[in-house]
């Protein structure tokens, strides 16, 4: 708590008045990355029309979430650091639960299902999951220098283009 105050240039009385705990700091930082990171997958969104078609919203929300600028790979790696403290306490997650990747693939399942077109036996639900997955695999690889944004988004917008194009 100590560091946090003095790496934010406030008192350690400010942080505690905030957060009682470092689990509610914790928490408290995940929260806000998590609203970052909604803002920054709305203005993608919006950026494809208005209203968006469901697939702009898939692409949109996927693209958002890959690490191909600055901003982004902050997040990212903020996001990461914070989430796997998470789940390295498991009560911690048990407590105050790991749902963001949860909802985020029923949003993206509910967005698979109206897009015109897709495979009517596609498992939106697994294909949900699988683009969510490789959004955050390819997002590790540029994370650890695998490779660079433009290239996870390149793969990334292979598959996309793959599984809209099998529907037609």
């Amino acid at each position: 708590m100590r560091e946090v105050a003095a790496e934010a240039g406030v008192s350690l009385r400010l942080v505690q008045y905030y957060f009682h705990t470092k689990e509610e700091l914790l928490l408290g930082a995940l929260a806000y990355l998590g609203e970052e990171l909604g803002a920054r997958v709305e203005q993608r969104i919006r950026s494809a029309g208005s209203p968006p078609a469901p697939r702009d919203v898939v692409v949109g929300t996927l693209t958002a979430i890959l690490p191909t600028d600055p901003e982004s790979v902050r997040l990212t790696r903020l996001y990461t650091a914070f989430y796997a403290l998470a789940l390295a306490d498991p009560g911690l997650a048990e407590r105050h639960g790991a749902t963001y990747p949860d909802k985020l693939e029923r949003f993206l399942a509910g967005q698979l299902r109206a897009v015109p077109g897709i495979d009517p036996d596609l498992d939106v639900e697994v294909t949900a999951a699988a683009l969510l997955a490789l959004t955050n695999g390819l997002g590790s690889s540029v994370l650890g220098g695998q490779r660079d944004g433009m290239a996870a988004l390149a793969i990334l917008t292979y598959a996309l283009d793959r599984l809209f194009l099998a529907g037609r």
